[in-house]
């Protein structure tokens, strides 16, 4: 979820059309889908570990954009399946964390020829704990911060900069309307009964500490998805890929050389 949508990654954002996303690498292609206040920087650590070996592809979900009666996880997928469509993609793996990880669940089922492999990290979809629940405090930021923190395993983790990031959202009507519906939106939307059907191999590495998506819902994910295989990282929270991007990246590496690929885009 930590991130900034304005301090990206110092490399290139490309823009097509109505899409703006990191594109990096050659290879076998991995899209990557942030969270609701989450941001292409999230995945910095993953992006720097794989890109000399794999395509590495990171979409801006338009999440404070676009238009409100959008606001949801079906224009959130449409905009996801589009971009994936215009970039010809086939036999992928698609990784989310939190929501992301809930729009990479619905999209596998929309489009599970286009997947050889789902990542699941904190993933919404069964259950989620979360201040996007209620109309964010405007103009409160002890609230805001003590929010931010409760991410984290670390409280530290979340960065006075950050913290101002989400702050300066929150306090826009506008923004805040957005991250509401959306929030609502996947709050309403539980797939246990749709996430049996999942049978392309599924990584799930989740926070052993985590506040958002308790291990329980990785236990329910494992559970219901029988090719799935689960990790758990101690002394970590809701963004595992960020609180220890090495541990993770070394888990991610030794699944995605031993459950390969049917070949490359």
């Amino acid at each position: 979820m930590r991130g900034s949508r304005d301090t990206i990654m110092k490399l290139k954002m490309h823009q097509e059309g109505k899409f703006q996303f990191i594109e990096e690498g050659k290879g076998e292609t991995l899209v990557l889908l942030h969270g609701l206040f989450g941001a292409l920087s999230n995945w910095d650590g993953v992006v720097n570990r794989f890109k000399d070996r794999y395509r590495v592809l990171i979409p801006l979900l338009p999440i404070y954009e676009m238009p409100i009666k959008e606001a949801g996880l079906e224009g959130l997928v449409k905009y996801v399946a589009e971009f994936i469509e215009q970039k010809g993609l086939n036999n992928m793996t698609i990784m989310g964390n939190s929501l992301g990880g809930h729009l990479a669940l619905i999209y596998t089922l929309n489009y599970s020829d286009k997947v050889s492999r789902l990542i699941l990290t904190g993933s919404s979809g069964l259950f989620e704990n979360s201040m996007g629940g209620s109309f964010p405090k405007r103009g409160n930021y002890e609230y805001i911060k003590e929010r931010v923190e409760y991410t984290f395993y670390n409280p530290n983790t979340a960065t006075k900069a950050y913290v101002d990031e989400i702050f300066e959202t929150t306090k826009s009507i506008p923004k805040a309307m957005r991250i509401v519906a959306i929030a609502k939106s996947a709050q309403r939307h539980n797939m246990a009964a749709e996430i049996p059907r999942i049978t392309v191999p599924t990584l799930l590495v989740w926070g052993l500490n985590d506040t958002i998506t308790p291990p329980m819902v990785a236990h329910e994910f494992n559970r219901l998805i029988k090719s799935s295989t689960l990790r758990f990282i101690d002394h970590c929270c809701h963004a595992p890929m960020m609180e220890h991007p090495e541990t993770f990246n070394n888990i991610l590496e030794d699944y995605l050389q031993n459950h390969g690929c049917k070949g490359v885009n």
